[in-house]
């Protein structure tokens, strides 16, 4: 099974608020950039990456997780980060039930990670 058939089953899967919350995040990550690759790594996880890892995303529990791997380096002008803010790389999106995602600053926050992945 293909990358994107595994991210459309975990959404089939959690036919809740945290399978639509994954995939409005999926399409607007998806959107930024045509070049950007979905991939399925690190033990069973949705990742998106363009010349370099951008995003690891996960459903849990209460939360679905966007996970940005060099987080820390990024300016967020819309304070989404709110995970992993103790970390030196990894910043995260979090949202919980009942959150609405903020589609323009999590584009916002692709370009700049798909940016910093460029300049290093």
């Amino acid at each position: 099974m293909d990358a994107a058939a595994r991210v459309d089953e975990l959404i089939t899967d959690h036919a809740d608020w945290r399978g639509e919350t994954l995939a409005a995040a999926r399409r607007v990550i998806l959107g930024v950039d045509p070049g950007i690759d979905e991939a399925w790594k690190y033990m069973g996880a949705p990742c998106w990456d363009l010349d370099g890892p951008l995003i690891v995303g996960g459903i849990f529990k209460a939360k679905v997780k966007l996970g940005f791997m060099y987080g820390a380096s990024l300016d967020d002008p819309s304070g989404l980060f709110n995970g992993e803010l103790g970390g030196k790389q990894r910043r995260s999106y979090e949202l919980y039930e009942g959150d609405t995602l903020d589609e323009a600053g999590l584009a916002a926050l692709v370009r700049a990670a798909i940016a910093h992945n460029r300049a290093r």
